[in-house]
């Protein structure tokens, strides 16, 4: 099981501290978001990562190489981040996707506890072998990806839910076992008109409609954190009891 961390985009939302730096490499707690999401791939139990860059990748690169860590990692570059969303960085990474992997944003910050419930998972995975890890909506925030689900299956998913009822909300965790399903709803959504500006969640949606998407609830007291704002480092700190720009508290 490899995980495939997207991390291509500008983060825009993030600037000024952004404006040099890649979103992935944004300090968070005194350390790179990039490094909290491969110590917690590597603490469960991951083989390795592989990571999509695109704004200033050479940073990425930099980073990579100078990292002290067991954990096996492969930078993968999409020239195409300015111009498609975020399914041009999946597609930048297909050659991994026959594979088992579990994909996720650049940007989101998980305990461990959670990759290891998603792939404690597979062991009952019937069906496609894809899931996606949601957990259920209470508050709707601005940006979430929203998602119906029935028990633990994925019925749609996506910003606007036009004709569902929202139930969940996606934490951008998609875990496969390995296989062809996923890879050709890839193709699919990808070569329709303007599919290049689609949500990489349509790719769940296409699989969801067609053979079908297990859902996985994380626990009422896991923690996770997308990083979009300035202000969602103040959470995630203060969630972990972490000042600004340094270690835990004692």
């Amino acid at each position: 099981m490899k995980a495939i961390i997207l991390a291509a985009g500008h983060g825009s939302r993030l600037l000024p501290l952004t404006l040099t730096t890649p979103k992935c490499l944004v300090q968070v707690g005194g350390r790179a978001i990039l490094d909290h999401q491969l110590d917690a791939v590597a603490d469960a139990g991951f083989e390795g990562a592989v990571i999509v860059g695109g704004y200033r990748v050479d940073q990425i690169a930099a980073h990579l190489a100078a990292r002290e860590c067991g954990l096996p990692t492969e930078l993968v570059f999409n020239p195409f981040w300015s111009a498609a969303n975020s399914i041009g960085s999946v597609w930048a990474a297909r050659t991994h996707l026959g594979s088992p992997f579990a994909l996720m944003n650049g940007d989101t910050l998980f305990d461990a506890a959670i990759l290891r419930a998603a792939l404690s998972d597979q062991g009952v995975q019937t069906g496609s072998g894809v899931t996606l890890v949601i957990e259920p909506l209470v508050t709707p925030g601005l940006d979430d990806m929203l998602v119906e689900a029935h028990g633990d299956h994925v019925i749609a998913v996506g910003k606007h839910l036009v004709g569902h009822e929202a139930t969940d909300r996606s934490l951008g965790l998609i875990v496969s076992t390995g296989g062809s399903a996923y890879l050709e709803a890839l193709r699919a959504v990808i070569g329709e008109d303007e599919g290049i500006h689609a949500y990489h969640h349509a790719v769940i949606r296409r699989v969801a409609e067609t053979v079908g998407v297990r859902a996985v609830r994380i626990a009422a007291d896991a923690r996770w954190q997308e990083i979009d704002r300035p202000e969602d480092i103040a959470l995630w700190q203060d969630d972990h009891d972490v000042p600004a720009g340094g270690p835990p508290r004692s």
